[in-house]
């Protein structure tokens, strides 16, 4: 009777083992890995720094023609100017951002009570502005959030301190880091990227990539290897000067991807040579030339210090529940959205140290795509921690104005910040406060 017994409870301890495995198989399915972070914290205030949406070329109409065996494509829209689809494609992401904050407690599912305390900051620029108000519609439709923005043409400091005039930057020591990082050699730059050149080269050409180009298909007028390599000190607000076919060609390719996120028919894309694939290896040009242009450490802290101090300052404040000098946002706010650029975004990135795969592409900003900055509260020990993310729409996604929801999110990916982050990627406040302020300038601030 005894041995039956005993045998009886090894069965059930058997059984119970074995369930418990199953469970702990089952529960990152189960479970989102965030309800356990919710159930410990409570989410408090977050801070979006955007890029734009979808846009037209910056360059003017044929500038590039010079370099490609057919005109590239012409848009419905002034240079630089968001579009309507790019308009529409902001408008999807606010509205997944209310979703997401929804889930996490911090706004309502809908309705205008949470308007107030949404604060939208945009650059001066038309596809900054518009861009704003695209997510305002997608956050809150009908609730009328106001998008604030400097007059058009007017530099805001928070997006561009240089051309405001804030503080003053060594524009020696900046071409200096960046001719550090390139070997002091910026013809090497074309050596290093040049499978993708040449791919990008056989596009330009108007041929098939991956197989032999015709004698006959018709020539560029120049090619992208004819152009001279060449650093020096900047003019104005730019603090270094990097010719080279990389550069040219990152331009090339940011334009590719806006024709395909656009959603041009597929014989305007890349002259109907260029598949997301493709596209994916081309864009590797561009992410290496923003990395050495806007990512080398001293240049990404000249840019982004008023913009990263600023956004300290507005964390704090609702850390605090007090006013705070320099704080974007009121005490009571739980939502801080800056409209912005890709030159802000890597700067960011460049200053503290982030990096990211999104969409099958490392450290790339894409339209539409944003550092969110979120900030969370022991619900025991009262303790604010600070966690990073990186989201983006991925290019399919784009192009199709394919509506999202968690069920069908975008790319949304932690971030971690070498200066704070835990094991479990969260920074603790106070190491997050210090990571910050290290990497800013105080005299690049205002």
């Amino acid at each position: 009777m005894h041995s039956s017994s005993r045998c009886m409870r090894q069965i059930a301890f058997c059984l119970c083992l074995t369930a418990s495995f199953a469970l702990q198989a089952q529960a990152p399915h189960a479970i989102p890995a965030k309800s356990a972070l919710e159930n410990r914290d409570e989410l408090k205030f977050v801070v979006i720094v955007s890029r734009h949406g979808v846009r037209s070329p910056t360059a003017k109409p044929g500038q590039l023609d010079q370099y490609s065996a057919q005109p590239w494509p012409t848009w419905s829209v002034p240079p630089g100017y968001l579009t309507e689809h790019g308009a529409r494609l902001m408008t999807l992401v606010g509205a997944f951002d209310r979703e997401q904050l929804a889930a996490q407690g911090l706004l309502a599912p809908s309705g205008c009570a949470d308007a107030g305390y949404i604060k939208i900051v945009a650059d001066s620029d038309q596809r900054t502005r518009e861009t704003g108000k695209a997510l305002a519609a997608g956050l809150a439709p009908g609730c009328a959030i106001a998008v604030s923005a400097l007059p058009e043409g007017t530099a805001d400091p928070l997006f561009h301190p240089l051309a405001a005039g804030i503080g003053h930057a060594d524009k020696l020591l900046a071409t200096a880091a960046v001719s550090g990082r390139i070997g002091a050699n910026p013809q090497g730059l074309t050596e290093a990227y040049r499978p993708q050149l040449e791919a990008l080269e056989v596009l330009l050409r108007n041929c098939i990539t991956g197989t032999p180009c015709p004698v006959s298909a018709k020539q560029a007028p120049q090619s992208i290897f004819a152009i001279p390599s060449s650093i020096g000190p900047g003019n104005a607000d730019h603090l270094v000067e990097l010719h080279s076919p990389l550069a040219v060609a990152s331009t090339m390719a940011e334009n590719l991807l806006l024709e395909y996120a656009e959603g041009m028919d597929a014989g305007n894309v890349g002259w109907g040579h260029l598949d997301v694939d493709k596209l994916r290896e081309l864009l590797q040009l561009h992410t290496a030339n923003e990395d050495i242009a806007q990512r080398t450490a001293y240049i990404a802290r000249v840019q982004s210090s008023n913009l990263l101090l600023h956004t300290l300052q507005s964390i704090e404040q609702a850390a605090g529940g007090h006013p705070v000098i320099g704080a974007l946002t009121r005490p009571a706010d739980r939502l801080l959205i800056l409209a912005g650029h890709d030159t802000n975004i890597a700067n960011i990135g460049g200053a503290l140290g982030l990096s990211w795969i999104v969409d099958g592409r490392r450290d790339d900003t894409p339209p539409g795509g944003a550092l969110v900055f979120e900030l969370w509260k022991n619900r025991v020990s009262g303790e604010f921690s600070v966690r990073v993310f990186y989201v983006a729409q991925t290019l399919d996604q784009m192009r199709n104005a394919s509506p999202l929801s968690l069920q069908s999110p975008p790319e949304r990916v932690p971030v971690f910040v070498p200066g704070c982050s835990q094991a479990d990627s969260s920074c603790e406040w106070e190491a997050f406060r210090q990571a910050i302020r290290a990497a800013t300038l105080p005299p690049i601030v205002q």
